[in-house]
């Protein structure tokens, strides 16, 4: 199947598509907005088809990969929605204690393109942990339509309060190193923004064109920030610019990238919003910035 990218639609389609994804328009309006741009035999049905993820496509790492161990974990999070389901993976084999990563997903919950996301990391040699905020509504649906749904219903103040516990839980495993990085995308990356205002000990997080935290916020993180921006984002950029101030005011360690001619959604490599060189020249940089943070 051949790849499309986002160079085969209108930016005003893709707009549109990213206010979908983001719950500010729903299906029936998308469909209605989308239907000036079903031409030569495609529908509006069709075209959200074509935008929409498609994860055998994307998958790099198999789940039955003999490289790695998996195994699903149900973690206590008292002070959030009681517990929250996750998935830890790490080598199948490994000289000595690992340093740990935390995945944060999308909007849509622990889906298959997180969960390689996360194998990925496992083969570069960390314990990674990638939770499910969808746990207290059954966890990810297999239905990317119904995951967003859900994702809306969730009360935030809890939904962070498990991801906190999630990373705490991951610091006590044994095959750990003691050293704790966090890398999240969209939801995810504001996600990880937010841990590094919450968590004393992170030693590193990694946004994906993520959601700011209020800037009076800033003066909290003590990790060092690696902090990737998709140019077509406005959305999301919007908000750098005091956000990006306020770091520099409490002296925050932090570098940030911006993509030429990228999407929303560059990184994820099961949707046509994929930029394969953005992507890869931000993953080289992320796991070279790992291994700065985590092994050192």
């Amino acid at each position: 199947m051949q790849r499309k990218t986002a160079q085969d639609f209108d930016q005003e389609l893709l707009i549109l598509f990213d206010a979908y994804v983001h719950g500010l328009v729903d299906r029936r309006g998308f469909l209605e907005k989308a239907q000036k741009f079903a031409v030569g035999g495609a529908t509006a049905v069709g075209l959200l088809a074509a935008l929409s993820p498609n994860f055998a496509m994307g998958q790099v790492v198999p789940k039955d990969d003999a490289r790695i161990s998996s195994r699903l974990v149900d973690i206590p999070s008292p002070a959030g929605y009681g517990n929250i389901k996750g998935y830890v993976v790490q080598p199948a084999k490994s000289d000595g204690k690992l340093p740990a990563i935390l995945v944060v997903h999308e909007n849509r919950g622990l889906n298959p393109h997180i969960e390689d996301i996360a194998r990925r990391l496992a083969l570069e040699g960390y314990l990674v942990l990638a939770p499910d905020a969808l746990t207290p509504l059954g966890g990810y649906p297999g239905d990317e339509d119904k995951a967003r749904t859900l994702f809306a219903q969730l009360d935030q103040t809890k939904t962070r309060e498990d991801f906190v516990a999630a990373a705490g839980w991951l610091q006590t495993l044994p095959q750990g190193n003691g050293k704790l990085g966090t890398v999240g995308f969209c939801y995810g990356g504001g996600m990880a923004h937010f841990l590094s205002t919450r968590l004393p000990n992170l030693a590193a997080a990694v946004p994906f064109y993520g959601n700011h935290p209020a800037p009076e916020e800033a003066a909290k993180v003590k990790a060092p920030l690696l902090i990737h921006f998709a140019a077509v984002d406005e959305r999301i950029n919007a908000a750098w610019p005091a956000y990006e101030a306020a770091l520099k005011a409490a002296g925050a360690r932090y570098t940030a990238h911006l993509y030429p001619g990228t999407q929303h959604g560059f990184n994820n490599d099961t949707t046509p919003r994929f930029d394969a060189a953005a992507a890869k020249l931000a993953w080289d940089r992320t796991l070279a910035f790992f291994a700065q943070t985590l092994r050192g």
